[in-house]
């Protein structure tokens, strides 16, 4: 056991290292390729703009990960819950200019928790379909992301959803008054750590990690298996829920279209981060260093000028040999242990 847990702790400080070379790496490329942009306030302050909305969107995706599955859903999600958002905004403050600052504070609230509370149940009808029915998890949330994408298609009529109010667009585009400390990043921060306690400090997440290693020992052992899905997609859910709201107040705009790269980049933080694609491994600190990374080699992509489909291109081949290196060592580790 003792063995067992220091080898844990080894692979994690592996996988942490790694990614900070990979940082370091990134970053001596770009004081060669480009010095004079990208290293400026003005692209820091604009990175980290961006990373929170599909930084949180990879702690649903490593939550349903480390316990054995995934969810394809969740940018389905985001865009349905985005939309709740703008709607609940819209019928709420039609127009900014004669509303209160207590209407706007409640509106906002209204809107956030809506959201929320969307996404939420999108999870759970996601959990209960995968843990009840027990049909594998990638096939639910590929059909389930149709689900939501097309209802938020049939509400717009594939027309986006705009005009929603200063106070809303705010959320992911201000700062904090008197600072240069955009609104996301201390929401990224408080969600980051609410993740982190659930993940490592809760029953439900030594269940979550206990599911991911070996799902029919969890199922013999009394665990139920359906309670642990449903909780883990309504969190997963939730997030997304979260990320919905930033997309949308970060665009000034709801659409079925927004985030379509989000699914391959999450699933990609979350490998690079060091969870396991099989379930079972993972931690909050290597997902959270690799949604910076990511966030990092994206920004030089387009301070480079090269185009999403080639962005679209490097993530799935990283992903692929991320996956390949994971197996390989895997199997490396085994036959190590056999031969001990």
């Amino acid at each position: 056991m003792l063995n067992s847990t220091m080898k844990q702790k080894n692979s994690v400080i592996r996988q942490i290292l790694t990614i900070l070379i990979l940082m370091l790496l990134v970053i001596v490329a770009m004081a060669i390729l480009s010095p004079d942009t990208y290293f400026t306030p003005k692209n820091a302050k604009s990175m980290i703009f961006q990373f929170p909305e599909f930084g949180i969107l990879s702690f649903g995706m490593m939550l349903c990960m480390i316990g054995g599955g995934i969810d394809i859903s969740l940018v389905g999600i985001m865009n349905l819950s985005g939309m709740t958002a703008a709607l609940v905004m819209l019928a709420l403050i039609p127009n900014e200019s004669t509303a209160s600052d207590g209407k706007l504070a409640f509106a906002l609230l209204a809107a956030c928790a809506c959201a929320i509370a969307v996404g939420a149940l999108c999870g759970i009808f996601n959990g209960l379909i995968i843990g009840y029915f027990k049909i594998p998890a990638m096939l639910v949330t590929l059909c389930s992301l149709q689900l939501f994408n097309g209802l938020v298609y049939a509400v717009t009529g594939g027309t986006a959803v705009t005009g929603m109010c200063a106070s809303f667009k705010e959320i992911a585009n201000g700062t904090i008054p008197g600072t240069w400390i955009p609104w996301v990043l201390p929401i990224f921060v408080v969600v980051t750590a609410a993740v982190a306690l659930i993940l490592h400090q809760s029953k439900l997440g030594k269940e979550i990690f206990y599911l991911g290693s070996n799902r029919v020992v969890s199922e013999y052992s009394g665990l139920s298996t359906l309670k642990i899905s449903v909780l883990t997609h309504m969190i997963s859910g939730i997030l997304g829920g979260v990320s919905g709201i930033l997309i949308t107040s970060h665009m000034n705009a709801a659409k079925s279209s927004n985030g379509t790269s989000y699914t391959l980049l999450s699933i990609l933080i979350v490998v690079l981060g060091g969870v396991h694609p099989n379930g079972g491994r993972g931690n909050i600190i290597g997902v959270t260093l690799s949604v910076i990374l990511m966030q990092m080699v994206t920004n030089a992509f387009t301070l480079l000028r090269i185009s999403q489909d080639v962005k679209n291109f490097a993530n799935g081949v990283l992903l692929i040999l991320t996956l390949v290196l994971v197996i390989f060592l895997q199997k490396a580790d085994e036959k190590k242990r056999t031969n001990m």
